[in-house]
């Protein structure tokens, strides 16, 4: 498993993103039984897949949706706890970095006038840098920004280019890997080997580990945020059932 993940993680990334397609679908139903569910299609299996850069988790990946937690999670708090899927009016959404497992259904949205945007991605619509976006000021209703701004140099501008596109009283969710045992961030760009960047902030292309001073940190650029921790309001038997991870705090800001 080790050497399996060493080759992975030399692989670039658009082109894990292309081949995805292919092998998806027969994972999928090799995996196909009544243990877990992806609450993002419906679809049962009998295990989910491990994910984790240094130390996998079981039954972490969907083999359909191939989302992980944090997606499933941000799946149900949209549906359960926003007008995100039921807006009479169409909301202009903007993701950057858009997740393959959300990427279809919301293109199928017919109250979601959807717009991704990457540096890199193949999947993305627009490329552009996070921290020069090519759009107006107060241009969007939700902003999706997930997993993104640990691999940022300078995510404080990255965070001011979120707040200026998104409108006001719209929505932003922007998660991050986040150690919630240290009350303030780390960075050492003095560490350059990838194994022991990889060891220290989870995978060797991230620049920091935030602490519980992210949310702060999205304050002093002007955001209002809500530290959610929406797995309480879920119960233990679907937690189970949806894979989810207890205490996971989802960012929701508003402008």
């Amino acid at each position: 498993m080790s050497i399996f993940k060493s080759i992975l993680n030399t692989i670039p990334r658009p082109w894990l993103i292309k081949t995805s397609y292919l092998v998806r679908p027969i994972i999928a139903l090799c995996l196909k039984g009544n243990n877990f569910t992806d609450p993002i299609d419906g679809k049962s299996f009998r295990k989910f897949l491990p994910y984790g850069y240094v130390n996998q988790r079981k039954n972490a990946l969907s083999p359909s949706t191939l989302s992980l937690e944090r997606h499933r999670l941000m799946w149900l708090f949209l549906r359960d706890e926003t007008n995100f899927f039921s807006s009479k009016d169409v909301l202009k959404v903007l993701h950057i970095a858009p997740e393959q497992c959300f990427l279809d259904l919301f293109k199928k949205q017919k109250n979601i006038e959807y717009i991704t945007s990457d540096l890199e991605s193949p999947i993305a619509d627009v490329k552009a840098d996070i921290c020069d976006l090519p759009f107006k000021d107060n241009e969007f209703d939700v902003v999706f920004c997930n997993h993104v701004l640990e691999h940022i140099s300078d995510d404080t501008k990255a965070m001011q280019e979120l707040y200026r596109v998104l409108k006001k009283d719209g929505f932003g969710i922007f998660q991050i890997p986040q150690d919630l045992s240290r009350a303030t961030t780390f960075e050492d760009n003095s560490i350059i080997d990838k194994k022991e960047r990889a060891k220290i902030f989870g995978q060797y292309d991230h620049v920091r580990i935030y602490g519980r001073d992210y949310f702060n940190k999205l304050r002093n650029v002007g955001f209002k945020v809500d530290e959610i921790d929406y797995s309480k309001k879920i119960s233990p038997k679907k937690i189970e059932r949806f894979c989810l991870m207890k205490g996971e705090i989802l960012p929701v800001c508003y402008k």
